[in-house]
């Protein structure tokens, strides 16, 4: 037997947002903070948040590609399906729904429909480390940068800065604890 180290591959994007969505996968308590730069507003909500774990092959992911008009020869590897129910703290806003799903190929995230859109839209992810995911989407002359970072099993936090014709516009920071999640 040899004293040499046994050295892994890297992790590939995917290999990594495969985990990190199975890590994600649970029922969660988000509270969330929005700051609006340039008039100094900060808008308070609360969610709850299901997070659910897609494999490769699943007729969302399918729907999803052909949504993009990719090609079914290129599958995606998984996905994640999130859905949320959310109140806005001190307005007559209703409770809003909603729902979205994420499909993984390569350094790309797909979805159903963006933050500010219905539309389909992609994003460029990346992993600082693999419990910190990292996405860069850009539509309708406005970016979002966000990072999700896994703390531990029962909490995440997310920040999301929010750019528009190339001026910061708002920031969003998330506290999410997780209620119960699935085996």
């Amino acid at each position: 037997m040899s004293d040499r180290a046994v050295q892994l591959a890297p992790a590939t994007p995917a290999a990594l947002a495969s985990q990190f969505f199975r890590e994600s996968e649970g029922d969660w308590h988000s509270q969330r903070r929005y700051y609006t730069l340039e008039s100094g507003e900060t808008q308070e909500v609360t969610s709850l948040l299901t997070v659910r774990f897609i494999e490769a092959g699943s007729p969302e992911l399918l729907q999803l590609a052909a949504m993009h008009e990719l090609a079914p020869t290129e599958p995606f590897v998984c996905g994640s399906q999130v859905t949320w129910e959310s109140t806005y703290i001190g307005t007559t806003k209703k409770p809003l729904t909603g729902s979205t799903v994420f499909g993984v190929r390569g350094s790309l995230l797909y979805r159903d429909r963006g933050f500010a859109t219905s539309k389909p839209v992609t994003a460029e992810f990346h992993f600082t480390n693999p419990r910190t995911m990292c996405l860069h989407t850009e539509y309708n002359n406005s970016s979002f940068d966000e990072e999700l970072k896994l703390i531990g099993t029962q909490y995440r936090t997310r920040q999301t800065i929010i750019v528009r014709a190339g001026q910061e516009q708002a920031i969003g920071q998330y506290l999410e604890r997780r209620l119960c999640c699935w085996e």
